[in-house]
């Protein structure tokens, strides 16, 4: 079986330009920018991008509690890519997952007082911006079409293609999409986080609100899924081509 490579289906906010600031929904009040660092640069912005990627994520919530619009802005530089990824993968469509994004860290900004520091912020972080993905599939009873590709694989290893021919990577990685979409979301959202992503079993757990050893147990399940309908597929597939 194949495994499935990681595509990044977006820039990052704030890679190449200012972040718009979302509308808090229901009161027309905008929100804190994505980044708000970029929003005035001056001295100490600039001192602060010096040493911001020696703080902790404790140390940048602390900051930013305190009213350091810089340090949340740092918190989101570190994540932002990772979790339009993985919201795009969930949802599968980058613009909603962008906007996502942008609602998981307003309500994370607004929640920072809530936040156990003595905790991990990135699956606290990754929790909201899921739930959020999850409730919109829930609402929506039916998922877009597959984009066209994948990029990186699950577990080790690449989905490396022998064929040089485009359109051949391209027939390939889009049926190992479709195979994606046929597992059952609950099972898709842990492959997608431990496989594709990299997040250990705990994160995981951490993250879907589940114990560790039910996220082992249905990350097997999600696996032998994927490979069943990966091999019923290819073996329709090879049968066409015989009595073609």
């Amino acid at each position: 079986m194949p495994k499935p490579v990681e595509n990044d289906p977006s820039p990052a906010v704030g890679a190449s330009e200012r972040p718009e600031r979302p509308t808090q929904p229901g009161t027309g009040e905008s929100s804190p920018t994505l980044n708000p660092a970029l929003e005035s640069p001056n001295d100490s912005t600039t001192t602060f991008a010096v040493d911001e990627a020696e703080l902790g994520d404790a140390r940048l919530v602390e900051r930013a509690r305190l009213g350091d619009q810089a340090a949340f802005g740092a918190l989101v530089r570190r994540y932002e890519r990772k979790l339009i990824r993985v919201l795009a993968r969930l949802v599968r469509d980058p613009e909603l997952a962008r906007d996502l994004a942008q609602e998981t860290f307003w309500r994370v900004y607004n929640r920072l007082d809530r936040f156990d520091t003595a905790r991990r912020f990135g699956p606290w972080l990754f929790r909201i911006g899921v739930n959020l993905g999850l409730d919109h599939l829930r609402r929506c009873r039916s998922e877009p079409p597959p984009p066209a590709s994948i990029d990186r694989g699950f577990g080790e290893g690449r989905f490396d293609v022998p064929d040089p021919d485009p359109r051949v990577q391209a027939e390939l990685v889009q049926e190992v999409q479709f195979v994606l979409a046929q597992i059952p979301v609950s099972y898709r959202t842990i492959l997608l986080l431990r496989d594709l992503e990299g997040f250990s079993s705990s994160e995981v757990a951490a993250i879907v609100g589940r114990r560790e050893a039910t996220i082992r147990w249905r990350l097997s399940r999600a696996r032998e899924k994927f490979r069943l309908i990966w091999e019923r597929r290819q073996d329709a597939a090879r049968e066409t081509a015989r009595e073609g």
